[in-house]
């Protein structure tokens, strides 16, 4: 559980030249404005302004798109019907709420139609591709695309595209991905039904003709279809956001998914775009991958046939049913902590939610971490069952803040080191990298990483709570943590968790190294990649502005000794966690696809030398092993 990683928002007006000094440039620049357009810079990155199109003709146009369209897209994306890896880490953590202004926003934007590219197909791949737009194919069951995106193909509200004004090799990506089933929308998925009744030729065609084709004067989504779609679809649903209102549950039910959401059980146990607690995400290991178990009720899949007896002896002793031992990717070296009245209410919940037939998926692990009597020497070494012992010396505030982050919150699964074998080596919370995934836990007993214990109480709570305190922002995988966890925490159990994270002995402050100082003509380069990616929002001498954007300078995630995260955010980009407390967070746009890693290496080297005490440069080979990671 990766706590108080701070945020970096490297982000500013992509493609904007940036000429002169860095100190002229902050004279003559307006500093961003807090308005919506100035949040979505992380959309328009690559989107174009707007949302106009992108200048490589792959990432589309979103200016004037039916708003439920574009709504339905946000989520399919963030719900895993859509797999693009720098749109999932845009949108992952944000709301239905701020998606729906998202969208509302783009199809508000009035901007003109590029001119239409000139084909180099033959005049019969053409004909062909009209014929199929306009008429169809009945003989195969090929609708014409008219039929449902409206005969000047300009689109149909409330939830329905057009098709004009975009690129070719667009429309073939995704025609590609329907096919390919790498895109699916809302039960029934028409579009896929549809798509794979398509030739290799016929995408041809019907993507030379209509990207040749200009859009009409004027012309904005029809009103209505005006007949009906030719078969169920899924993807004219106008908010598949809405759900049903669940009965009121019992005071243990309720308690039980209050504890579910303490330990984010919901993360492990559920696949991208999958089923609730249905299981079956892989997580990745250095020993190959593990997948979740269902905790759906199902006899024969999930937990049907299990007592609370046998939930407790998973959570306290880290065995299953039948007696096998479990991989302690699932954290039952925390979860022992974990009292047995808690424990049966979290079984009580979990059996509560609608059974879901769904077989994990074998485990993936090299030899011998593959055998159980390999496992049993493991949990011979590292592991032991107990209870957790409250401190008479402390506090009952204290105490229900140890359990918390000790217990359910399983903080120390990411926030303490790795030995070779997978097991914790030592100090409690004192950080560690996320083997893997490729993040760096920050210490929560340094001061130079993530220590909280010269920090007011109310802004421990406030990042716990919104994603955001006066001087950090979380990101990656602590992100997660709150969007799906510790938003939903009470207020004294939020309190509680502060005083016990503030308690935390702090190591001594030792002075970094004096970092070797980099080239001028490397520090040269580095600054130009400021000056055209990062000034406009993080100011001239990494001052930040205010509230919108975060310091450089001084900066810890930025000074860090492990520069994982910092790489991390310039390559993955990403917005906040929507939360009530703040729920339209900024967004940064993901650079790894506009910035080599000699590029990235560059950049990152000069905010940790440029403005005070520099720290080590990063170099390309680090930006390499670091910029993606896995479970992602």
């Amino acid at each position: 559980m990766n706590v108080f990683v701070l945020r970096l928002l490297l982000v500013c007006l992509s493609g904007m030249f940036w000429a002169g000094s860095a100190q002229a440039q902050a004279k003559v620049s307006a500093p961003p404005q807090d308005t919506l357009a100035q949040r979505l810079v992380a959309c328009t990155h690559c989107h174009g302004v707007d949302g106009r199109a992108g200048p490589d003709g792959y990432y589309p146009r979103l200016a004037g798109k039916p708003e439920a369209y574009l709504y339905n897209q946000l989520r399919n994306f963030r719900d895993g019907r859509r797999h693009y890896g720098p749109m999932v880490s845009l949108v992952d953590h944000l709301s239905d709420d701020y998606l729906r202004e998202m969208a509302r926003y783009f199809s508000q934007q009035d901007v003109p139609y590029p001119t239409p590219q000139r084909s180099p197909q033959s005049a019969a791949t053409l004909a062909r591709g009209q014929q199929l737009v306009t008429q169809g194919d009945s003989a195969r069951k090929i609708p014409a695309c008219v039929q449902c995106h409206g005969s000047t193909l300009t689109g149909v509200l409330p939830a329905i595209p057009g098709l004009l004004g975009l690129p070719r090799d667009y429309l073939a990506s995704q025609l590609g991905a329907w096919i390919s089933g790498q895109r699916k929308a809302q039960s029934p998925d028409c579009m896929a039904d549809i798509a794979r009744r398509l030739s290799p030729d016929d995408v041809s065609a019907i993507t030379a003709w209509v990207s040749s084709q200009p859009w009409p004067p004027g012309a904005k989504p029809a009103a209505t279809l005006g007949h009906a779609l030719p078969q169920d679809c899924g993807s004219g649903l106008i908010d598949p956001g809405v759900s049903k209102v669940a009965a009121k549950a019992s005071p243990l039910i309720e308690r039980g998914a209050y504890l579910a959401k303490a330990g984010n059980c919901l993360s492990c146990h559920t696949t991208r775009g999958g089923v609730p607690f249905a299981g079956g995400r892989a997580l990745s290991t250095p020993f190959g991958a593990v997948y979740s178990s269902n905790l759906t009720p199902d006899a024969t899949t999930g937990l049907g046939r299990w007592t609370a007896d046998d939930f407790w002896q998973a959570m306290h002793h880290g065995q299953a049913r039948d007696g096998r031992s479990l991989y302690p990717v699932f954290p039952y070296p925390n979860y022992t902590q974990v009292t047995r009245v808690d424990s049966d209410a979290l079984f009580a919940y979990l059996r509560s939610l609608p059974p879901v037939r769904q077989a994990r998926p074998e485990h993936d692990l090299s030899w011998p971490f593959n055998t159980q009597w390999a496992l049993g020497i493991w949990r011979a070494l590292f592991f032991k069952p107990g209870t957790f012992q409250a401190e008479p010396t402390q506090s009952a505030e204290w105490n229900r803040g140890a359990y918390l982050v000790r217990g359910l919150g399983h903080c120390s699964a990411c926030h303490e080191g790795r030995n070779v074998l997978g097991a914790s080596t030592g100090l409690e919370l004192s950080g560690g990298l996320m083997p893997v995934q490729n993040w760096y836990a920050p210490s929560l007993r340094e001061r130079t990483e993530a220590g909280v214990a010269h920090w007011p109480l109310a802004d421990i709570v406030s990042l716990l709570q919104t994603g955001q305190a006066p001087h950090a922002r979380v990101q990656g995988p602590m992100a997660e943590v709150v969007y799906r966890s510790t938003q939903h925490l009470t207020a004294s159990d939020l309190r509680a968790m502060a005083v016990f994270l503030k308690s935390l002995p702090q190591a001594p402050t030792v002075d970094r190294p004096l970092a070797l100082p980099t080239s001028d003509d490397n520090m040269a380069r580095g600054d130009a990649l400021y000056r055209q990616h990062c000034l406009s929002c993080h100011g001239a001498q990494g001052q930040g502005q205010g509230s919108l954007y975060p310091a450089l300078a001084g900066n810890r995630m930025v000074l860090m000794a492990q520069p994982v995260n910092l790489v991390r955010a310039i390559a993955q980009g990403g917005f906040g966690p929507a939360t009530p407390g703040r729920p339209r967070p900024f967004g940064m746009p993901p650079f790894a696809q506009q910035l080599s890693d000699a590029d990235i290496a560059l950049l990152a080297t000069y905010v940790r030398q440029r403005w005070g005490t520099p720290a080590s440069a990063v170099a390309p080979q680090d930006v390499s092993r670091y910029r993606f990671g896995g479970n992602e």
